[in-house]
C-alpha cells in the first residue's frame, strides 16, 4: 500500500477555495451503497444518490478531486477523442445508441449540474472547438459534424474563416486553422472547483466521505460487497468503482485486471501569465475550449484570471522539464504570434500534472463487476463531462434502473495482451506526433 502524497502545486490549487475537512475510514461500517474514489464518478454517483435519499459512502484514497478529476485542463467536450457515433454503434449495437444520446448530453448535464447545487466552479459554456490543422483533415471534421448532427447534437461545420474569426488568428495572418466544427454545448470549468463542490454538495446532502483511506481491496462477503481499508471496512449492497487511471496506483491488488485495460499517459498542464485585454481581443475572443486534430493534441482555454491553460501529454511519469516547456511555449507563439508582444514572451506560471487512463480501442470500458457492482476505465483524455454523466447512470443503476435502460454499453473486462510491452511501447505515438510537430514548428 502507498501513501496519498499531496496535491500538486496546480493553477486550480493556487485558486480553489480550501476544502472540507473529511476523516479517514476507521473501524467497522454497513451502508447501503459504497463507492471507490471521490472524483467526478464517484462524487456524480454519489450525490444522485443522496437526491433520492439512499445511504452512500464515499472512500477516497487521497481527498475529492486528486486524481485525474482535480487535475486536467478543464475542458468540458460532449464527444469522445478518437470514436465517433457510427463506430460506437457499430461496435456497440444494443446500448449504443443510448450510450450516443449520453456522450451527446454530458456537457449540457454537467453544467446543469453545477447551476442546480449552486457550485462555485467558475464554469464558461462558451462552446468546444476542433479546429483542422492541415486542410486534408477537413474531411474528419466534415464526418465527425454529420455524424453528431445525425445523432441530435447541436453542432456547426465551421470553414476557414469562420475559424479564424472565431479563434482569433485572422489579424495576424497565420495559416493555423483550416476549418473545423465546434459543439456549442461544451466549454470549460475549474476542475478541482467542480469535484470540492461536489463533495460538498454530497455531505449537504448526508452522503459520507472518508479520506485519506487507500481502499486496499474488495470482494463478495456472502450476499455483500466488502471493502477493506488501512483503518477499517465496510460491508454495502451496492459497489461503485470510480478509480480510473488511478486503479493501481495506491494498491496493485484493488482491481488488477481492469488496471490494465488501459496504458498510463501523463497529461501535463501549463498556465500562462494572465493575458492582456488588448491581446484577448483577437486571441480566442469568445473564450471557447479548443484542442485540435494533431496525433499529439494542441489545446488550450482561459481560466477566469484570463491565463492560457495549454499543456502537452507523456507516457509514465517523466517530468516536464524545460524542454517539453520550451515546445508547448513555442506551439502558442506560432499559432497566436501577438503573443510575442508579451513582455518576456510567453511564461509559463503553473505547470502539472495528471494520469489519462487510454484504452486500445478508444472507448471507455463499463463493466457490471457483480451483483450491484459496477466500474469503467478509460477516459480517453474526455472525461470530465463523460465521468459526471456516467456517475449519475451507475447511480440509476443501484436505484434499480434494468441493465437495457442504462445508457451504458456494458462490456466484459479484457486486460491488454503482454500488458508491460504495450505500456513501454505507448511512448513512440507520442514521440512520433512530437517529431512531426518539430517539423512543422521549424
Amino acid at each position: 500500500m502507498k501513501t496519498a502524497p499531496s496535491l500538486p502545486p496546480s493553477l486550480w490549487a493556487a485558486v480553489t477555495k480550501p476544502p472540507m475537512a473529511f476523516s479517514p475510514l476507521v473501524g467497522a461500517r454497513s451502508v447501503d451503497v459504497v463507492i471507490i474514489g471521490a472524483g467526478f464518478t464517484g462524487l456524480s454517483a454519489a450525490l444522485h444518490l443522496r437526491r433520492a435519499g439512499v445511504e452512500t459512502m464515499v472512500i477516497e484514497a487521497a481527498e475529492p478531486g486528486w486524481g485525474a478529476s482535480g487535475r486536467n485542463n478543464g475542458q468540458v467536450i460532449p464527444t469522445l477523442s478518437r470514436i465517433d457515433p457510427d463506430a460506437i454503434l457499430a461496435r456497440h449495437r444494443v446500448a449504443g445508441e443510448r450510450f450516443v444520446g449520453l456522450i451527446r448530453d454530458s456537457a449540457q448535464h454537467l453544467f446543469d449540474l453545477i447551476g442546480d447545487e449552486r457550485i462555485n466552479a467558475e464554469a464558461e459554456q462558451t462552446g468546444w472547438v476542433q479546429p483542422v490543422h492541415s486542410p486534408d483533415r477537413m474531411k474528419l471534421a466534415e464526418r465527425r459534424a454529420a455524424q453528431w448532427t445525425k445523432a441530435g447534437a447541436k453542432v456547426a461545420l465551421l470553414s476557414r474563416d469562420e475559424m479564424i474569426s472565431k479563434l482569433g488568428s485572422a489579424a495576424h495572418g497565420t495559416d493555423a486553422w483550416h476549418g473545423g466544427w465546434w459543439a456549442p454545448s461544451g466549454g470549460h470549468i475549474n476542475p478541482l472547483a467542480l469535484a470540492r463542490g461536489l463533495a460538498r454538495a454530497v455531505t449537504e446532502r448526508g452522503g459520507i466521505i472518508h479520506t485519506q483511506s487507500p481502499v486496499i481491496a474488495y470482494g463478495r462477503g456472502g450476499a455483500r460487497w466488502v471493502v477493506t481499508a488501512p483503518e477499517g471496512r465496510v460491508d454495502a449492497r451496492a459497489l461503485i468503482v470510480a478509480t480510473n487511471a488511478t486503479t493501481s496506483m495506491f494498491s496493485e491488488r484493488l482491481a488488477p485486471a481492469m488496471a490494465r485495460e488501459m496504458v498510463t499517459v501523463t497529461s501535463w498542464q501549463m498556465a500562462t501569465q494572465p493575458i492582456p485585454e488588448s491581446i484577448r481581443a483577437s486571441l480566442l475572443p469568445e473564450r471557447n475550449a479548443v484542442s485540435d486534430t494533431r496525433g499529439e493534441l494542441r489545446f488550450m482555454r482561459y481560466d477566469a484570471r484570463h491565463r492560457l491553460v495549454t499543456g502537452g501529454s507523456v507516457i509514465g511519469q517523466q517530468s516536464a522539464g524545460s524542454r517539453l516547456q520550451a515546445l508547448v511555449g513555442k506551439r502558442l507563439a506560432a499559432t497566436f504570434p501577438q503573443l510575442s508582444g508579451l513582455p518576456g514572451g510567453v511564461r509559463f506560471d503553473y505547470v502539472w500534472n495528471g494520469p489519462i487512463g487510454m484504452t486500445r480501442d478508444g472507448l471507455p470500458h463499463i463493466h457490471m463487476i457483480g451483483p450491484d457492482g459496477y466500474a469503467w476505465t478509460g477516459c480517453n483524455g474526455r472525461g470530465v463531462a463523460l465521468a459526471l454523466s456516467i456517475g449519475r447512470e451507475f447511480a440509476r443503476g443501484v436505484l434499480g434502473a434494468s441493465r437495457a435502460d442504462l445508457a451504458l454499453p456494458f462490456t466484459e473486462i479484457q486486460p491488454i495482451r503482454f500488458y508491460g510491452i504495450a505500456q513501454r511501447l505507448a511512448p513512440f505515438a507520442l514521440l512520433a506526433a512530437r517529431r512531426r510537430d518539430r517539423r512543422e514548428l521549424a
